[in-house]
C-alpha cells in the first residue's frame, strides 16, 4: 500500500514492482479500513497523508494491531519523519528518492515480511509440538502414578502371603526355594514399581528432600536398612561392608539416601554370581563423602556406560537375564545430584564394576560432633 495524497506516488511503483500487488491509500481512514480487511505486507507512509490524527499516533494505533503484527512501515518525506521512527517505522527515506532507490527499500521491507511470517510458522508449528508433548507427559504421569499405586498394595501383599507360606516346616526344600525366588523376584518388581514413580516425580520437580544431619551410627543404620530392602539374595554373595565410625554429618534425607543404596546394592547382586563378593565404601574426601559400592562381577561394556544412568537404558551383559527398566540407577542419579553430589562408575570386562557417588559434608557442623557424641552417651 502507498499511503499518500498524491495518487501518482503509487503508479510509478507499479513498473518497478512488477510481482507485487501496488494500491493508493488516499486518507487515514481509508488506511485503517482496508488495512482491516488485508493486512499489506509494506505500507508505504508519506507524510503528506491527509489524517485528522497526528500521523505518529496513526502509526502507533496501526502498529498495535495483531493483524498487523508482520507488516512493514516505510515513512517517506521531506520532515517530521524523526517521530515516526519514534512510533515504530521500520524504514525513512526523502520523497525525493528515484523510484528504484525507493522499490529496493520495498523489496527488501518484503523479504523482511517473509522471513519474519516463516519464523512465525516454525514457532506456531514447534508450540502445537510442544504442547502435544506436554499432553503426553501428562497422561505418561498420570498412567505411571496409577499404575504404581494400583500394582503396590497387590505386590506387597502376595509378598506377604509368600512369606507366610515359605515357614511351612513341611515344605520340601525344593518347593522352599522355589518360593524364595517368587519372593524375589516380587520384591525386585515392587522396586521396579516404586523407582518408576520416584523418577517421574524427581523429574518433574515434585519430590522434596526431608534433610536431616546425618552422622556416622546414622549412616550404618541405612545402609543395614538397605541390606534388609534388596532381600535374601544377599544370602547367597559375600558382603563387605567399610564404613566411617566418625565423620562430619551430611545434610541428606536418609529414606532417599537408603534408596539410593538399595538399588546400587540391588545392581550389584544382579550383576554378581553366587558366591560373588560385594563391598561397600564410604570414607571422607576434601568437603565430600565419598561412597563406593564393588562388585567382582563380568563388568560393563565400555558402549553401555555412557547411558548407564538414563531411564530405560541397562547394560547388555546381565548375568540373570532378568529384564531392568533401568530406573534404579536413573533414580541414584537424580537422588544424588539432588543432594548436590555426583555419580559415576568404573569398570573393565572380567574385572567387576565400581559406583562411586559423592555427598556433601556439613563442615561448619564438625565442632558439633562431640555434643552428638554425648547424646548418644
Amino acid at each position: 500500500m502507498v499511503a499518500a495524497r498524491d495518487p501518482s506516488r503509487s503508479l510509478s511503483l507499479v513498473g518497478a514492482l512488477p510481482l507485487a500487488s501496488v494500491r493508493h491509500i488516499g486518507d487515514a481512514e481509508e488506511l485503517l479500513r482496508e488495512s482491516h480487511l488485508s493486512a499489506p505486507d509494506v505500507v508505504l507512509l508519506y507524510t503528506d497523508l491527509p489524517t485528522r490524527l497526528a500521523l505518529p499516533e496513526l502509526l502507533t494505533i496501526l502498529r498495535s494491531r495483531t493483524d498487523l503484527s508482520h507488516t512493514r512501515w516505510l515513512a517517506v518525506g521531506t520532515q517530521g519523519l524523526g517521530p515516526l521512527l519514534q512510533a515504530g517505522a521500520d524504514a525513512l527515506m526523502s520523497d525525493s528518492s528515484s523510484t528504484e532507490a525507493m522499490a529496493s527499500q520495498v523489496r527488501t521491507l518484503m523479504d523482511r515480511v517473509r522471513q519474519s511470517r516463516e519464523q512465525s510458522e516454525r514457532l506456531a508449528i514447534l508450540q502445537r509440538r510442544m504442547d502435544a508433548w506436554e499432553h503426553e507427559e501428562r497422561v505418561r504421569d498420570q498412567l505411571v502414578h496409577m499404575l504404581v499405586h494400583d500394582l503396590k498394595n497387590p505386590i506387597a501383599a502376595v509378598m506377604g502371603l509368600l512369606e507366610v507360606v515359605e515357614e511351612d516346616d513341611t515344605l520340601a526344600k525344593e518347593s522352599r526355594d522355589l518360593l524364595r525366588l517368587a519372593r524375589e523376584e516380587t520384591h525386585h518388581l515392587l522396586h521396579l514399581s516404586v523407582n518408576m514413580l520416584d523418577v517421574r516425580k524427581i523429574q518433574a520437580g515434585k519430590m522434596k528432600l526431608n534433610t536431616e544431619l546425618v552422622y556416622a551410627p546414622q549412616l550404618a543404620e541405612v545402609v543395614d536398612q538397605a541390606r534388609g530392602d534388596v532381600g535374601v539374595g544377599l544370602q547367597d554373595r559375600h558382603l563387605r561392608i567399610e564404613l566411617p565410625k566418625e565423620m562430619p554429618p551430611l545434610a541428606a534425607d536418609p529414606e532417599i539416601l537408603r534408596r539410593i543404596y538399595a538399588n546400587l546394592l540391588s545392581n550389584a547382586m544382579k550383576h554378581t554370581t553366587t558366591g560373588g563378593v560385594i563391598t561397600i565404601l564410604a570414607q571422607p574426601h576434601g568437603a565430600d563423602l565419598l561412597c563406593t559400592m564393588r562388585d567382582d562381577g563380568e563388568g560393563i561394556p565400555a558402549d553401555d556406560i555412557p547411558n548407564l544412568f538414563a531411564a530405560f537404558e541397562q547394560s547388555r551383559l546381565t548375568l540373570h537375564g532378568r529384564f531392568d527398566t533401568g530406573m534404579g540407577l536413573a533414580f541414584c542419579k537424580l537422588a544424588v545430584e539432588g543432594h548436590g553430589g555426583r555419580i559415576w562408575v568404573e569398570s573393565e570386562r572380567g574385572k567387576g564394576a565400581s559406583f562411586f557417588f559423592t555427598l556433601p559434608l556439613n563442615l561448619d557442623l564438625d565442632d558439633d560432633d562431640d555434643d552428638f557424641a554425648d547424646l548418644l552417651v
